[in-house]
């Protein structure tokens, strides 16, 4: 077994597409790196390995989760090592280029590796000369490189630029160093998602388009044509971590409501958010709720969707976890949460309140209709029905041009069904959401799916 066998354990976040690390330091210490407010799985793995944290590492102020370094400083007494350029505003090890931190036998080096944001640092681990692994962040990641754009797009280039630079330091590392990443498949920080989460220097080398780009300018459109869009609430999070996200005390819990509490939310600016699956959603909603399922992808949707400074109640079923509703939704910044609606739907109906259903169709049942593509625009790319309009789900509160009778449809039907209860609020009520995806619906009309962009709308 290798160094990352015995010592390194990554803790992946299906929903975001993230990897965080666990150290094993050998003497009953730990080192984490870009761990997320979200800390359930980090204390566990530490807990099974009898480690008790003592550094907390992050490579840059991320966009898409609230760090979880402060809380560990609080509850572990963990050192926070960060870039000594952003400037936060809470204690830690503030770390220049170059810097070197003991960890007791191993050491870890900053490098500073700008592009992906400005403060951006990669750690190189040492044991003695021998370069191990480098974690790097939201730089070189597997066959891309973290977008450029977050900043706004009067900096994209100019970061681009940094990225490639960055990209060729860490390239000169030896061959057999290891890449731990923290962006990975899944993450809108990646320029494209990739699929895999770790790599070496090496495989970067002969698999990486970016890295295979022959000059500076080449990589910089390579890496800007791939930016797609991104959740709106990454151009909050990052001035957040920079402040330090609260520490908190205790649990955060859901408290239950009863359905004359969810109605006076409403009516005073609130939103309620239905986390059951798509069909029973569709089968019976409160009238004007967002449908959000509660999966991986909860915490992405919630952020891009609605706003972090209204009041939210929740609708759910009783075997689903509300402490995932809670710490979905805490590690991207949302906390004013109500509470969930004891009893669910039937409780609200049996208070005497509407509903309203979805129809929520297989293949086969959809004939006729226009059809409305809620993907992204790289899945839109990947294939498609032949004359769908593509509007992405993220866009669709500006949407304007939703044609009549549309049927609504993504890869399996969850972002579809959020889509039509978002144009449901919007006053378009003669939606249909697909249950099922393109491939399905190309098939029961005998048809073929299309590649590229050319029918878009979006």
């Amino acid at each position: 077994m290798g160094f990352a066998d015995d010592h390194l354990v990554p803790l992946v976040d299906e929903g975001l597409g993230n990897s965080a690390y666990l150290l094993d330091l050998g003497d009953g210490r730990a080192l984490t790196v870009d761990a997320s407010r979200d800390l359930r799985a980090l204390h566990a793995a530490a807990e099974r390995r009898g480690l008790g944290i003592a550094f907390a590492a992050d490579t840059h102020l991320h966009a898409d989760f609230l760090s979880g370094a402060v809380q560990l400083g609080h509850d572990t007494g963990a050192t926070v090592l960060a870039s000594a350029a952003g400037r936060r505003a809470f204690d830690h090890r503030a770390l220049a280029d170059g810097e070197e931190v003991d960890l007791g036998g191993l050491t870890l080096r900053a490098i500073a590796t700008p592009g992906h944001t400005d403060e951006h640092l990669s750690f190189l681990l040492l044991d003695g000369r021998r370069e191990l692994g480098v974690f790097t962040g939201g730089s070189l990641i597997v066959n891309s490189a973290a977008r450029t754009d977050l900043l706004g797009p009067e900096r994209t280039e100019e970061l681009a630029r940094a990225q490639y630079r960055s990209l060729q330091r860490l390239t000169a590392l030896p061959d057999e160093v290891a890449v731990w990443p923290t962006h990975g498949a899944g993450s809108f920080c990646s320029a494209p998602p990739g699929t895999e989460r770790t790599t070496t220097i090496g495989a970067q080398r002969g698999a990486n388009p970016l890295l295979g780009a022959p000059d500076e300018d080449t990589f910089v459109s390579q890496l800007i044509a791939s930016l797609g869009t991104y959740p709106a609430y990454f151009d909050r999070l990052g001035e957040i971590n920079r402040r330090g996200p609260a520490v908190l005390t205790a649990q955060p819990l859901l408290p239950a409501l009863a359905a004359q509490q969810v109605r006076a939310l409403t009516a005073d600016g609130g939103h309620v958010v239905d986390v059951r699956p798509a069909a029973d959603y569709a089968a019976g909603h409160i009238p004007g709720s967002v449908s959000i399922p509660l999966r991986d992808q909860f915490a992405t949707w919630l952020g891009w969707l609605l706003p972090d400074t209204a009041p939210l109640a929740f609708v759910g079923e009783a075997d689903q976890d509300l402490s995932e509703i809670v710490w979905q939704s805490y590690k991207v910044g949302y906390e004013r949460l109500a509470g969930c609606l004891a009893g669910g739907m039937d409780a609200w109906l049996a208070d005497g309140n509407p509903q309203t259903t979805t129809a929520f169709v297989t293949a086969d049942r959809a004939a006729g209709r226009p059809y409305v593509d809620v993907r992204q625009r790289s899945e839109f790319a990947a294939g498609h029905v032949p004359g769908a309009v593509h509007l992405e789900l993220g866009g669709l509160s500006a949407a304007t041009d939703v044609p009549h009778g549309a049927i609504v449809a993504c890869g399996h039907g969850e972002r579809a069904m959020t889509a039509a209860s978002l144009l449901e609020r919007s006053g378009h009520r003669d939606v249909t959401v697909l249950d099922g995806g393109p491939a399905d619906y190309a098939a029961a009309r005998g048809q073929r799916l299309v590649e590229g962009t050319e029918d878009t709308h979006s």
